[in-house]
């Protein structure tokens, strides 16, 4: 069996805002998804979250959204395929910059809340951000949901695609995660998401909200930095998958 990647959102807070337990989670990650500065993050969180996660030998990677702090990026928003392009390659470069300053190089690029589930059906708005992460760097890993337009285009573009689950999130029965506006569409027990986690692993599948069992190949595993119980419930999806006898490492590799 394959390592697992075990990665988070992070680096969200801005100015005076405070978001998530960054450097408590890094100790259980592989893979670092840092916010770029359009739905959350600011030059110096930026810096200080990179940094954290070289020191913590974990990936880096860009994590970029629509320009949204209200919204925190989970609001659609319509814009033409070239726009969307120039702003995800505007907050890639914003990244690597930061990370080259720190000595080390970007591994992925995973889009942020509703530009990544907007870009799951429409291969327009895919292709738009495929485009940006190739023309910048077509060594980049994509993170994109197993059977999505996103994760097709990468495919289609020659780029290296890591297939991504998300253990603390709801599925709809096509393979889609549950709108957030949903009751349930976040999971917080912490037996049941180490438990959904093992699964998609070891198993592939995962159990869609109306019971049916969705087959769901994944690379990378998901957990949100900004969830409340952040720290344990990242800590328990660890020892969970370790325990299992899953190795957990970056789908990069580790770190130099």
């Amino acid at each position: 069996m394959s390592p697992i990647d075990l990665n988070a959102d992070m680096g969200e807070s801005f100015g005076a805002y405070t978001i998530g337990a960054d450097e408590a989670v890094l100790r259980s990650i592989t893979s670092a998804n840092v916010a770029c500065g359009y739905h959350g993050g600011d030059p110096g969180v930026m810096r200080r979250t990179v940094r954290l996660a070289r020191e913590a030998r974990v990936a880096v990677g860009a994590h970029p959204g629509f320009p949204d702090l209200v919204g925190f990026g989970r609001r659609e928003m319509q814009m033409a395929p070239r726009d969307v392009e120039d702003m995800v390659l505007y907050q890639i470069g914003a990244l690597a910059a930061i990370a080259q300053s720190e000595g080390i190089r970007l591994s992925h690029v995973k889009p942020h809340g509703a530009l990544y589930n907007m870009a799951v059906k429409d291969r327009l708005l895919a292709d738009a951000i495929v485009r940006a992460v190739a023309a910048f760097d077509l060594s980049l890993i994509l993170f994109g949901l197993p059977n999505s337009d996103l994760a097709r285009a990468g495919q289609s573009a020659g780029l290296q695609v890591a297939l991504e689950g998300f253990a603390d999130r709801a599925y709809e029965p096509d393979g889609s995660l549950t709108p957030r506006s949903r009751a349930g569409a976040v999971i917080h027990e912490v037996d049941a998401v180490v438990e959904r986690a093992v699964r998609m692993a070891a198993e592939g599948v995962v159990i869609a909200v109306d019971g049916s069992k969705l087959s769901m190949h994944v690379d990378t595993i998901c957990t949100h930095g900004d969830t409340p119980g952040a720290q344990a419930l990242t800590r328990a999806l660890r020892a969970g998958l370790e325990k299992a006898g899953i190795t957990v490492g970056a789908v990069a590799g580790t770190p130099r």
